[in-house]
């Protein structure tokens, strides 16, 4: 019952923000309320044509100077998909969904060396596309993280075979959702600040 309480009001949230800025609303702003963590999925397929155009999306993020040293591997093969979900702790629903992306830092790539950290800041901006073109198309996805843990990171470079100048961020599991994950109403003005503290 308490469940059911907390999904009506983060219902009720959202659709107030809407009916309050209606009309501030358009379809990309629609589509940004509506993203969420897709965790369950159903029996169905991503086709090639629908990850490519995520992966597009992705790569048409701002970076740093625009060195674009973002990599991406789109896997679908499903005894990978079943690896990932092995060795990374929370994205055990890779088993469930089509296919996955893993974004990928190059760290020769990077705005200032290879001691920059640019990468991590170029490749969220791509995972963020990602996962709102997802939302867009009707598709589930969830950021799952690798970097910073070692073992994530090792595990992953091993299974995946990525040489050791790129470094995995995350992975994106896509598929079909279920519909059981809703969007979560997050805004708070306390976080925000007018021209100062």
């Amino acid at each position: 019952m308490n469940h059911f309480i907390i999904i009506l009001t983060g219902v009720c949230m959202l659709t107030t923000l809407q009916a309050q800025d209606k009309s501030l609303m358009n379809p990309t702003l629609e589509t940004i309320f509506q993203r969420k963590s897709v965790r369950h999925f159903k029996p169905g397929t991503v086709t090639k044509e629908q990850l490519d155009m995520l992966v597009r999306a992705g790569m048409a993020a701002p970076t740093a100077v625009d060195c674009r040293p973002w990599e991406f591997i789109v896997v679908s093969d499903k005894a990978l998909l079943n690896k990932l979900a092995d060795e990374l702790p929370y994205a055990k629903m890779a088993k469930d969904a089509s296919a996955a992306i893993m974004v990928l830092g190059d760290l020769d790539k990077q705005f200032g060396g290879k001691k920059s950290l640019f990468w991590i800041m170029d490749c969220s901006a791509a995972t963020e596309n990602i996962l709102l073109a997802a939302e867009s198309m009707k598709l589930g996805a969830v950021w799952t993280a690798i970097y910073p843990d070692k073992d994530r990171v090792e595990a992953v470079k091993k299974i995946l075979k990525i040489p050791g100048n790129r470094v995995p961020l995350n992975l994106i599991p896509v598929g079909n959702p279920t519909g059981q994950d809703k969007p979560k109403n997050k805004y708070n003005p306390e976080q925000i600040h007018w021209n100062k503290w």
